[in-house]
Order: structure tokens, then C-alpha cells, then sequence
């Protein structure tokens, strides 16, 4: 879910659009607040919330973190961030670049970590000493394709949800703005008619509508796609509008999914006012490196850690599974030290995926979806 990041040109000095995207300083803060969001997510998996991960621990994490366990649940609330992220870096990657090149860098980016992690998981989960089960071979099989969610396997990586959400607005974005080529006017007129027809399709209540313009996460993307038009025009009205709205329209969302009444039986309470804090930090996180106002964040280690965002996210969910029954209940380690070694652990596993899996093959299916015919 990463690409390269920079600070284009203004408008009206930029050279001719070739088609060939060109080389750009990263912005490294943008890789730093990636693994922000992993981690947020890692919290919530690990300490926000019940179900497979009480097994893990033995008992609830409400025991293992009786105070963190309230801040932890709003961890999932990096999945929001992860989609404004997006929404800048899919609308950068695709400006100025053909079809072939944006399909040949979506899929080299996404499929080499992502089906290493769906053999590596199958595998431990099958082994008699892991507690959890493994999905069934068909399934797994299918997981490769990362298509199980429509075709309703069961899915290897519990975090994979998120990339068919991804995978949509790839589609969506490649369809109507890469395909006939990006310019400002086409990408503001998309935002416009996306965020329109998804709240048409929210009111219709049509699933196969609800299907395609995804609602609930549309404004995410939307506004990260208008930062990015922020960061090559900051005075760009139409652009923070779009912004704006995406902003107003996007909380709502999150307070929706993610807040409940106070309860016994729920795991955690969430309030109104901290969904729509962090979901307000995360568009200011991001408008911010639009501006230019982190520049000076600009470590090389930057740029490590957004390397290892994508495979840490993947694995750190069913294999910190592992790694906390193995540490917590194995070996008898307290709760917070098994939380910083798994998340360690899991970090260590990305680098590794990263360097030898991820260097490896993604230079190599970019070149060969890349290649002219």
C-alpha cells in the first residue's frame, strides 16, 4: 500500500505530463505515520478487544490491561487512517501513469507479502501445537487469491478484510481516473460523484451499491485523495472541500460501526467524542505532511518502517496469537513485557518478509506485468 512519496511541482511550472511517473524525494513522515497506524491496529488485536485473543492470554485482556485495555480499543481506528493514507498515495501513484505500470505497482506491492503470510500462517496454525485451527486446504488455496471474502471462504488472515476494501477502490480509482489519465479536473469530478452516489447507495439500501461504492469507508479514501490535491495546491479551494466533507461525512461513519451504548457485556465503551478525536487527528496527521509542516521528520529509519508497515500488519494478528500463548502462558512472562516481545517479534518477521520475500520478488513481477506485448 505504498508508493512513492513526494512533493510535486506546482501546477503551472510542471513539465508536460508523459506518462511515465517521475522520480520524487519520499516523504518519510507519511512511512512513519503508516506504522502508527499498524501499531494502533496491533493494540486493539492484542489488548482491545475479546474473542480469539482471549484464548491467547488465558483470560480477558480487561484482566491483562485493566486500564490500557479502554485505550486500546480505539486502535481500530487505524484502519480509517490506513484509508486516508491510501487515498493520497493510490491518487500520487496514479497521476501521470499508465494502466499497465499502476496495475504492475498495485500488484507487485500487495501480492508477495500477502501470499508469504497466508502459507506461513496455515502452516503454524496447522502444527498439533498451536491451539488455533487452520482454515481448510481449499480455503487457503483460495486466500491466495485474495478473493475469499466474495466468494465466502473462510479467510487465513483476519486482517484481510481491509485489502478487499483496498482492492475495491484500486478498481474504482484505476477505472475512472488512471485509465483516461489523471488531471486535476478528473480526480475532483471522481470525488464529487463517488461521494455522492455512495451516500445515494446508503439510502438505497442496495447491497449490490453498498458492494461497489462502499460507504462506510468512501470518505476516507475521498479525503485522502483531496489532501493529496491539497499537497500539490494548498490554495486549492475545490480540494479542501473535498476535504471537508469527507472529514464531516467519514465520522459519522466510524461513530456508526464503532460506538455502542455502555454495557456489561460489551468488551469496551467507546465514547462519540474519542472516535471522532482520532478520526480527526488522522485526517490532521495527514493534512499535515500535505502542507509540508513534517518535513523536517525526514530520518532514513522513516523509511524502514513504512517498508515494514505492509508485512507487519498481515502477520502480526494470528501469529502474535501464538507468539503471546507461547511467551504469557508458556513461559510464564508478565503481560506487558509479552506484549512489547510480541510486538518485537512481529516486526522482526516483517523485516524478514520484507528483505527476503518482498525485495525479492517484487522487483521481479513489476518488470514482468510491466513488459509491453
Amino acid at each position: 500500500m505504498t508508493s512513492t512519496l513526494a512533493r510535486p511541482v506546482p501546477e503551472a511550472t510542471r513539465p508536460a505530463e508523459t506518462g511515465k511517473p517521475r522520480v520524487r524525494p519520499r516523504l518519510r513522515a507519511l512511512d512513519g505515520l503508516r506504522l502508527v497506524a499498524a501499531l494502533m491496529v496491533a493494540a486493539y488485536h492484542y489488548g482491545g478487544r475479546g474473542g480469539d485473543v482471549t484464548t491467547a492470554w488465558g483470560s480477558s485482556p480487561k484482566i491483562q490491561f485493566p486500564t490500557l485495555h479502554e485505550f486500546f480499543a480505539y486502535g481500530c481506528l487505524g484502519v480509517q487512517i490506513f484509508f486516508v493514507i491510501s487515498g493520497f498515495v493510490i491518487c500520487m501513484s496514479g497521476w501521470g501513469r499508465p494502466i499497465r505500470s499502476f496495475f504492475a505497482s498495485r500488484a507487485s506491492r500487495l501480492l508477495p507479502a500477502y501470499w508469504a503470510a497466508v502459507l506461513l500462517v496455515t502452516a503454524v496454525f496447522a502444527l498439533p501445537v498451536v491451539v488455533y485451527e487452520a482454515v481448510s486446504p481449499s480455503d487457503a488455496l483460495v486466500n491466495l487469491s485474495m478473493l475469499q471474502q466474495p466468494l465466502g471462504a473462510d479467510r487465513v488472515l483476519g486482517v484481510c478484510w481491509t485489502l478487499w476494501v483496498e482492492i475495491r477502490f484500486y478498481a474504482l480509482f484505476a477505472l475512472f481516473v488512471v485509465m483516461p489519465g489523471a488531471n486535476r479536473q478528473r480526480v475532483i469530478l471522481f470525488c464529487a460523484v463517488w461521494t455522492m452516489a455512495a451516500a445515494i447507495a446508503d439510502a438505497a439500501n442496495e447491497p449490490l451499491l453498498d458492494l461497489v461504492l462502499m460507504p462506510q469507508y468512501a470518505p476516507f479514501f475521498i479525503g485522502g485523495i483531496g489532501l493529496y490535491l491539497v499537497h500539490r495546491d494548498r490554495r486549492d479551494a475545490y480540494a479542501w472541500g473535498i476535504v471537508g466533507v469527507s472529514w464531516l461525512i467519514g465520522q459519522h461513519y466510524a461513530v456508526q460501526d464503532l460506538w455502542h451504548a455502555p454495557s456489561a457485556d460489551a468488551f469496551s465503551n467507546r465514547s462519540s467524542f474519542g472516535i471522532i478525536l482520532i478520526v480527526t487527528l488522522g485526517f490532521a496527521a495527514v493534512a499535515a505532511i500535505a502542507l509540508g509542516r513534517l518535513d523536517w521528520a525526514n530520518w532514513r529509519w522513516l523509511t524502514v518502517a513504512g517498508a515494514l508497515t505492509y508485512p507487519f500488519y498481515l502477520v502480526h494478528e494470528h501469529l502474535g496469537w501464538v507468539v503471546i500463548h507461547g511467551l504469557h502462558r508458556g513461559l510464564g512472562i508478565g503481560s506487558a513485557e509479552t506484549f512489547a516481545l510480541t510486538v518485537a517479534a512481529m516486526l522482526l518477521l516483517a523485516w524478514l518478509l520484507n528483505r527476503y520475500v518482498e525485495e525479492t520478488l517484487t522487483p521481479k513481477i513489476r518488470a514482468a506485468l510491466s513488459r509491453a506485448r
